[in-house]
């Protein structure tokens, strides 16, 4: 401050227990309304009586002893008036209001005052009335942090937002503790007359104590009898989700019993079916007889007709390789021709919606009545620059802030931008402009911004002031100030500038601007500049131009730079350009993906035992064709569906090489690894040795790829099509890949046992070898999981994953966030973030009425106008009242009604319908011509609506009237597409009347709107007695979220009951088998809900495709286990159980597990967001909690629980290996 001010500022700390002010003296500055306290240093000083009801009301717990205090009356009486904002919103939480009154009653009034405040002082005027004209509060941390606490979860229902997001200056997400007071006291948020320096901390600082009051929390009452908050304003007194709290109870309980059991079966050793040590019961008296079942002979009859089958097949497969090798090559061939019919779908709605769900057929009627929905290409420009104006109106009146964006200098630089007549496109060898393409008929059409409507793009306009010598009346504020172009032709200030669009229609604010309060459009922080085309939907050529003028708009706007403005953008085509770029992006992620599992196939299939047998024993050669086999069953699933026209989508070509690779390798892992830890018996050929193999292991692989297959072509049924291609393309791979498993496979693998690279071994060489990870499993891994005291914990723990994700598979969030579409440096990203940011208008809807609805009537017209004389329940009046609801129904607007303009213009006292009185011909108001008379004589009969065949002689005229500032009512600009005439223009058709839904931000957002709007439109059509349906452009994406949850419970039990029954029947009829089959996958598939809840994953039509490909891939992981299991001829469960998990689980370990785990973690190196998160971590999610259920837990299942052994398969395989060396077993 210099030294020549008249007036010194200083600081002024007083001795602790004094006053820091008291009273009230000059006015403010800052808030003139208000004003300074009066600076005071002397002891508290008691309240007049007038008061004590006051502070009781105020300062509600707070005793201050005799009322001794640093405040007066005047000072209580504005202390209320400033805090009735956050009393309006905050009371509805009695902790939270407490603790912010504490804050200020402190602030005020507390007679300890210099223990916690600093102020700074005015010395100008006498020494008795210095104003304190700034403070330094200093408060506790812990009290800060707890008032925020108590009040960051209270709601503010008007507005549909957090209370927060209204008194912190910012959004409740972006508020926090420390940031909240200091808005509370800054100078600048129009209710604090002098600045308030909050310094926060639970410790002394600069010899001041900080504040540190008692606080209620949200979920305590108060003293006076007030009760805690609701749960709705205080997340913590909702207490425990039921759910939780249910699912937490029963897994308490099912401990308690299940310990309880396993305790009393280990000391008492009399609990049958959890003793896992109860031998078999075999008829040991008679070895040519057993105590079988009916049941159990024919389990054990189909099993050997299986195996004999198998064994014929591998057998000639070896003897016969070239004829079958040929045969295969020429059958995949031929499947893969089809790939020249391949039509790849990219269009959202084909791939997401059904062409017989509601929203496609009233699309499809919508187009066909009235034209597709056109094409968009929007601008949401703001500016760095922070020059805001004052506008000082002419009469007498507070001043008026106007944002940098609405400022002269901006507006002309916008207007200097003529982008629709710089752009230009080529298409076809002609120059395409947006002249020729763009919207001419609707409200929405031509191009909607502030400079080319409210201005009519012309600087000149934008310059024109009304004044004389002494004022300026008005300027191009008054258009933004009181906005009457949005009701009149002509505004009404003093400049009267045409206030229709060069289309012949108004654009709206909220259209126009955004990023403002209420309805301050000069406020606003961004403008919005739309370009709507039209759609050609049909039309290729036409389609092609307007796409061709979107591509060349996205390359001016990303070359676009301007210091002073900040463009977001966005085109009809911008998505889909920018998934395909995505797409492009990540084929190297997945090219490198797939090429460490074919390399690790190539590698691990092999044994080697030296340097002389490297080719033969490293098995290159089979895995080279194990990944061949792959591949062609894909090729020839996609060509043979395209023989057929079925469209591909990038979700097939994405998932389903995943897919069969993760089912092909593992059935690959298995043979070999059987043939290489097998020993040929006496006097058995090689083609003989490689049948019996087959015999053994093929009927566990037919069990999981025909279990598979019957769940995917289930899965076929249902109604989203992304889902229903998946299902039916996958479910032929699976097979067509376990048939050339069977064949060419099994041909290869007979000659690789000598022949590979023109290496030839002598024939008794290769001998029976166990690899290290068969060892590992054999002697570590499975006899520690099954240890007697490893298996409950083991149970305990997959219970309780379990519980856990049952409690909140209800938490999993439907949707999908467009953002996550988009790759990381995506220009659209932005767009996004400003459209959710700034804009105060969501997408049009359309509530159409369709064909055969009687206008011509007084009844007909009742049931849908809203003037006079209509009914109270007609369509406009509830679209309207819908309106008044805007947070609850999203409708935001009154509708646009094209009858009751009508009968405004074809009044006989309007100007607007005229026809020639020789002619008949229609004349335009703007028109002057004597021999033009009104359409309708001054009779009582003319100033009625018009009905019957007067109704429909003037409504094409109405419809053909562009508006002009004679008539602003005229039909075409606003209704031209919206009323379709039939029969050479006697009837009336099909109608809409379009009103806007409110903005919506995020998944529930749409989906909330599309059920409200339907929800109105089964009213109206209640109401009407006829059909009425609600249509905006979005339905047809998010209408499958209405239906996703049952979809998917649908898709997925339909899958596990197909996999219980296939896995019954080839089992032999083993019911219990298929049954721990069914929970252990139904359990891997909850706890993957439990993963998408733990990893932010929504569930939508691509993570739908992953679960049911999850189904899939389990029955690998569990089925071969399970057979392994069935088919043992161990004497105890355990036993059982232990040899199942070391001759199978090594083959799934190394097989499905390991090839998928490398491939997986190069997906996370993807740049796209939705590889990262639908595909790298389901896919992870998917292999762990496969692996760990059907290594782990599936093994522990069947020691304690699994079916006895089946007496005519023991016996069987005793007699099938009698008089041999080998263990009584299917020694895989």
């Amino acid at each position: 401050m210099g030294t020549n001010s008249k007036s010194m500022l200083f600081f002024f700390q007083v001795a602790a227990d004094h006053c820091v002010w008291y009273g009230e003296c000059g006015p403010s500055k800052q808030v003139p309304d208000k004003k300074y306290n009066c600076n005071y240093t002397g002891p508290p000083k008691p309240l007049e009586a007038e008061g004590h009801e006051l502070l009781t009301e105020l300062c509600p717990g707070l005793d201050y002893g005799d009322r001794a205090i640093c405040c007066d009356v005047a000072q209580l009486r504005t202390l209320k008036g400033s805090l009735q904002l956050p009393l309006q919103f905050l009371s509805r939480c009695p902790a939270c209001y407490f603790n912010l009154m504490t804050l200020f009653c402190e602030l005020t009034c507390s007679p300890h005052q210099s223990q916690f405040m600093n102020t700074t002082i005015d010395t100008k005027g006498t020494t008795i009335d210095k104003n304190v004209v700034a403070v330094q509060y200093y408060i506790g941390q812990t009290f800060t942090d707890a008032m925020y606490n108590a009040c960051k979860d209270v709601q503010a229902p008007s507005s549909n937002v957090k209370a927060l997001s209204l008194l912190c200056g910012k959004d409740a997400s972006q508020c926090n503790a420390t940031n909240w007071i200091q808005y509370l006291f800054d100078i600048n948020n129009g209710q604090t007359p002098f600045a308030i320096d909050p310094k926060f901390s639970d410790v002394p600082l600069s010899g001041f104590n900080p504040m540190n009051n008692y606080t209620f929390n949200c979920t305590e009452g108060l003293d006076d009898g007030s009760g805690p908050c609701s749960c709705q304003d205080c997340a913590a007194a909702c207490g425990l989700d039921g759910m939780c709290v249910v699912m937490w109870l029963s897994y308490m309980s099912f401990l308690l019993v299940f310990f309880g059991i396993v305790i009393g079966a280990w000391c008492f050793r009399i609990w049958p079916i959890l003793d896992s040590n109860n031998p078999l019961s075999l008829n040991a008296d008679n070895p040519d007889q057993v105590n079988a079942s009916y049941c159990e002979r024919l389990g054990e009859r189909f099993e050997n007709a299986m195996r004999e089958v198998f064994s014929s097949w591998g057998s000639f497969c070896v003897r016969y390789p070239l004829l079958v090798i040929l045969g295969c090559i020429i059958l995949v061939g031929l499947s893969s021709a089809g790939l020249v019919y391949m039509r790849i779908t990219t269009d959202p709605v084909e791939l997401w919606s059904s062409p017989s769900s509601q929203a496609r057929r009233e699309k499809d009627y919508f187009d066909s009545h009235f034209g597709p929905f056109f094409r968009t290409a929007q601008l949401i420009i703001t500016t760095p620059v922070n020059h805001p104006e004052i506008y000082k109106p002419y009469f007498p009146g507070p001043d008026v802030p106007f944002n940098t964006i609405l400022t002269k200098a901006i507006l002309h630089e916008m207007e200097s931008e003529n982008i629709e007549a710089t752009l230009k496109a080529e298409c076809d060898s002609e120059k395409t402009f947006l002249g020729c393409l763009w919207l001419r008929t609707t409200t929405t059409a031509t191009i909607l911004s502030v400079p080319q409507t409210t201005f009519q793009n012309s600087h000149t306009q934008l310059d024109r002031i009304a004044e004389d010598e002494f004022f300026v009346f008005a300027d191009y504020h008054m258009v933004f100030f009181f906005l009457q172009c949005t009701a009149s032709l002509n505004d009404t200030t003093q400049l009267h500038d045409p206030c229709l669009g060069t289309y012949g229609g108004p654009v709206f604010p909220w259209l126009a601007m955004g990023g403002y309060d209420g309805t301050n459009y000069n406020n606003a922080t961004a403008l919005v500049i739309t370009f709507p085309l039209n759609n050609y939907k049909d039309d290729i050529v036409k389609k092609g131009k307007a796409m061709a003028w979107e591509k060349e708009f996205i390359r001016f706007m990303k070359n676009y730079s301007h210091p002073n403005l900040t463009v977001s953008f966005s085109a009809e085509r911008s998505i889909e350009d920018e998934i395909d770029r995505e797409s492009d992006s990540d084929i190297s992620t997945i090219i490198l993906s797939y090429a460490i599992m074919f390399i690790y196939i190539s590698l691990a299939l092999g044994h080697i035992e030296s340097c002389r047998r490297v080719l033969v024993d490293s098995k290159i050669s089979l895995g080279i064709a194990g990944i061949l086999i792959v591949l062609s069953s894909v090729s020839s699933s996609l060509g043979i569906f395209s023989y057929f026209g079925v469209p591909l989508t990038l979700i097939i070509i994405e998932v389903i090489p995943f897919l069969v690779l993760a089912v092909g390798v593992d059935n690959i892992f298995i043979v070999v690894q059987t043939y290489q830890r097998d020993e040929r018996l006496p006097d058995e050929e090689l083609h003989q040795q490689i049948g019996r193999i087959l015999g053994d292991v093929a009927p566990s692989m037919f069990l999981s790829s025909f279990s598979e297959t019957v769940a995917f072509f289930l899965g076929a049924l249902s109604n989203m099509p992304a889902v229903r291609t998946f299902s039916m393309f996958a479910g032929l791979a699976v097979v067509i890949d376990f048939l050339l498993q069977i064949s060419c496979f099994v041909s290869l693998l007979g000659e690789s046992r000598g022949h590979l690279c023109c290496v030839k071994l002598p024939e008794g060489q290769e001998t029976k070898t166990d690899g290290c990870l068969f060892q590992f499993f054999k002697k570590v891994y499975a006899p520690f999981v099954l240890k007697e005291w490893v298996r409950p914990i083991v149970v305990a723990v997959f219970v309780g994953m379990l519980s856990f994700s049952i409690a909140v598979v209800n938490k999993v969030e439907v949707g999908l966030d467009q953002k996550l579409s988009m790759p990381d440096d995506s220009y659209v990203l932005d767009y996004f973030k400003n459209l959710s940011e700034y804009l105060h208008t969501g997408a049009p809807v359309y509530f159409v009425i369709e064909d055969g609805h009687n206008y011509s009537s007084l009844e007909g017209q009742n049931a849908v106008c809203g003037g006079v004389g209509c009914n109270n329940d007609s369509l406009v009046q509830q679209v309207y009242a819908a309106s008044l609801l805007s947070n609850y129904t999203t409708i935001g607007f009154t509708p646009s009604s094209w009858l009751d303009d009508y009968f405004d213009w074809v009044k006989p006292r309007s100007t607007c319908c005229r026809v020639n009185n020789s002619t008949g011909l229609f004349c335009n108001a703007s028109v002057v011509d004597p021999l033009c008379v009104p359409c309708r004589d001054m009779t009582a009969e003319g100033k009625m609506r018009p009905q019957g065949d007067d109704f429909m002689h003037f409504l094409p005229m109405f419809l053909s009237d562009n508006p002009n500032p004679k008539c602003g009512k005229g039909g075409h600009a606003a209704y031209a597409s919206a009323v379709d005439l039939i029969d050479n223009n006697t009837h009336v058709g099909a109608t809409y009347f379009m009103t806007y839904h409110t903005i919506l931000k995020e998944s529930p957002d749409f989906v909330d709107a599309l059920k409200m709007a339907r929800a109105l439109a089964r009213n109206i059509s209640t109401t009407m007695d006829h059909n009425v349906f609600a249509y905006s452009v979005f339905y047809v994406f998010y209408e499958q979220y209405l239906t996703i949850i049952y979809d998917t419970a649908l898709n997925l039990c339909l899958s596990l009951l197909a996999i219980f029954v296939v896995t019954t029947v080839l089992l032999g009829f083993e019911l219990w088998s298929a049954v721990l089959v069914s929970c252990t996958i139904a359990m891997i598939l909850v706890n993957m809900f439990g993963v998408m809840w733990l990893w932010d994953i929504s569930l939508n039509a691509v993570s739908l495709v992953n679960l049911v490909m999850c189904c899939g891939i389990s029955v690998e992981f569990c089925s071969h286990i399970v057979r392994a299991f069935t088919v043992s001829v161990k004497s105890t469960r355990v036993e059982r159980a232990e040899e199942a998990l070391a001759h199978m689980g090594s083959s799934v370990f190394s097989g499905i597990t390991l090839t998928k785990f490398g491939g997986i973690l190069i997906l996370a190196l993807s740049k796209s967001q939705i590889f990262q998160v639908f595909y790298f971590r389901m896919y992870l999610a998917i292999v762990l909690l496969g692996a760990t259920h059907g290594l782990i837990f599936l093994p522990v299942l069947l020691s304690y629980l699994g079916p006895s052994a089946n007496r005519a398969k023991v016996f069987a395989a005793n007699k099938r290996f009698a008089g041999t060396e080998r263990e009584p077993l299917l020694n895989y």
